[in-house]
């Protein structure tokens, strides 16, 4: 019993020491593209809105992201902005290191009917006229409908570390690799805001309206050497000075807000330097 033991104990260990260990696969000078969708939370927001007969702010209004349900349109050519979207196109700097630029393509919509705090004056004409000190208001959609729904789009450049982690848990396979994304970025918002204000005609165009920063990490699943699945979550602060309401430029509104992201993407990369990598 003892001999039949100390055999499978010398053939086991002959047969690992014959492992053939898997070359590392090589990243630098790959080029890659992804297309995926999100889920965004956002913390309240004081909103000041600014025109030539009012300037009041709204302090801590609510507002929500806005899902599509999962319908064909996820895919559907004419139709794939609907859902909640995020694209990027990025390059390996080195075998850790990427540089890219992307959208996020977030919604952004106050919620209707909730009670905020309103500090100013407004003097249009409207049932709405006065002088408010930390008053409550109502945001009915004859006073104030805003949102940023196609959307509140981050456009930024991002600079990401990226290690392969596969072998920490046992995964050691030339088709699959498991890695670990973290970095930063920064980058301009290109909203195109839904508003209207005291029930005047709605305005619905893009506009720069501001900038924005982020942080994040993920994890990346690279299958066949040039396919991913990757999830990210990111968070960031976004700053939009001159948000356009109306159609009038001297219209406008203000705000700040953190935001939450959760992400899946699906990509490709492809090697640009050297083909036989």
């Amino acid at each position: 019993m003892k001999t039949s033991f100390l055999v499978l104990l010398l053939i086991s260990v002959s047969i690992f020491s014959q492992e053939k260990k898997i070359p590392k696969v090589s990243n630098k000078g790959k080029m890659f593209i992804y297309w995926g969708w999100n889920r965004a939370s956002f913390s309240d927001s004081d909103i000041t809105f600014k025109g030539t007969n009012y300037d009041f702010t709204l302090q801590d209004v609510i507002a929500n992201d806005r899902i599509t349900d999962f319908t064909f349109d996820y895919l559907h050519p004419t139709k794939i902005t609907l859902p909640q979207t995020n694209v990027r196109v990025g390059y390996f700097l080195s075998d850790n290191y990427t540089i890219s630029i992307g959208v996020d393509h977030m919604k952004y919509v106050v919620k209707t009917y909730q009670t905020v705090k309103i500090n100013g004056e407004i003097n249009a004409g409207t049932p709405f006229d006065g002088v408010y000190n930390n008053d409550d208001i109502r945001l009915v959609n004859e006073f104030v409908q805003l949102e940023h729904t196609d959307g509140l789009n981050y456009v930024n450049v991002e600079f990401k570390r990226f290690d392969e982690i596969g072998h920490l848990i046992g995964m050691n396979n030339k088709d699959f690799q498991l890695n670990i994304t973290e970095g930063f970025g920064a980058g301009i918002l290109f909203p195109r805001t839904n508003a209207k204000i005291f029930n005047q005609k709605r305005w619905d165009e893009f506009h720069v309206s501001g900038w924005g920063v982020s942080v994040g990490a993920g994890l990346n699943l690279t299958f066949f050497k040039h396919f991913f699945i990757q999830s990210d979550l990111k968070y960031g602060y976004i700053n939009m000075p001159n948000i356009r309401t109306t159609e009038n430029i001297e219209d406008s509104a203000s705000q700040s807000f953190t935001f939450f992201q959760k992400t899946i993407v699906f990509g490709a990369k492809f090697n640009i330097l050297n083909k036989n990598k």
